[in-house]
């Protein structure tokens, strides 16, 4: 499902990056959900199996400049309250957004609901990682966490790179200011325990620096930390290659290195691009939700649902409903 009126540029760019994936690849079908009208209107440009490719009307649009609370409330018949009512009456597996991220985090927690024994669902980047991907959770939704939140990261966390990425016993890190056991506040020390016992494959109190170094596959930490070095991260990318093209730009001998070297920076550059590397999933909620950037073009829409169609919805949910009893049981022993 994909909410069609989200974003800078719905909805053309969003339904043309749908018609790109079903052309690109078979096995999932897309319904469009938005003003029929405006969606009609985009379709008709293209070639596209039209078994595959369905609308669900609506008759109301949620903007960024709208409060999310009020949005959620009053604007029941927009395409993101409709989404994610289909999520929770599991009407459909995976929902993918551009529009509003406020709306959508209070959307997931009152609309869509939770997996049975989440307490909080996080947002989940994967950033790229000499490691091929490292996922930050929680990246934004909870600011302030208890020790049970981190642990409950860390195994939704590690379920989702073990099926979304084939990693075996995924690499677990808290993000803390120092690697030993006695660095951090209260709250990250009992966590610290907790995750040693939690069944996942953890491997300690890691540094942010440890994060692009590939020396774990999740990092766990609150909404505040996360976004925090998500946006360092973003930032620090943007400006290594502004420095990089102005370096190859400086005289004729660097733009013959370059041309030398084009096909390696084109990659470098690919695995810092959101349109590349697509949107960013909500995990704990009842289905799969994916976050794209508020300015996401048909390239990283496209990206973002032939990623998710590689996820079995059902299966990834029921291995966490199973995995948090579980947890809970560690917990009390």
């Amino acid at each position: 499902m994909i909410d069609a009126m989200g974003g800078d540029n719905a909805p053309g760019e969003i339904v043309k990056g749908c018609i790109e994936a079903v052309n690109a690849k078979s096995g999932f079908d897309i319904e469009l959900i938005g003003v029929e009208s405006e969606i009609q209107r985009v379709l008709q440009k293209y070639s596209y199996p039209h078994d595959r490719v369905t609308i669900k009307p609506t008759s109301q649009i949620i903007y960024n400049e709208d409060k999310p609370t009020e949005a959620i409330r009053h604007k029941k018949d927009s395409s993101l309250v409709v989404g994610l009512s289909k999520i929770k009456e599991n009407a459909g597996q995976v929902f993918i957004t551009a529009g509003s991220t406020g709306a959508l985090l209070v959307g997931t927690l009152l609309v869509a609901g939770r997996i049975q024994g989440v307490i909080r669902p996080a947002l989940a980047p994967i950033v790229p990682s000499l490691a091929g991907g490292t996922m930050i959770i929680d990246a934004g939704m909870n600011t302030l966490c208890r020790p049970i939140n981190y642990v409950q990261f860390a195994v939704m966390g590690s379920g989702f790179m073990e099926q979304m990425f084939h990693k075996e016993s995924p690499r677990v890190g808290l993000i803390n200011v120092g690697t030993e056991e006695e660095k951090g506040n209260e709250p990250l020390k009992e966590t610290l325990k907790l995750l040693k016992k939690c069944g996942v494959n953890f491997v300690g109190n890691i540094e942010g620096r440890d994060i692009a170094e590939g020396v774990v596959d999740v990092a766990v930490c609150d909404g505040f930390t996360g976004n925090a070095m998500l946006k360092m991260m973003e930032g620090t990318g943007n400006f290594f290659m502004h420095h990089m093209k102005r370096i190859f730009n400086s005289d004729l001998f660097t733009k013959i290195s370059a041309l030398l070297v084009k096909a390696h920076l084109k990659k470098l550059k690919d695995s810092v691009d959101p349109e590349e590397i697509g949107g960013t999933p909500i995990l704990g909620a009842k289905g799969l939700i994916y976050k794209c950037h508020g300015n996401s073009k048909a390239k990283a829409i496209q990206n973002t649902i032939l990623n998710a169609s590689t996820m079995t919805n059902s299966v990834y949910i029921d291995q966490i409903r199973d995995r948090l009893a579980t947890l809970e049981v560690r917990m009390n022993a």
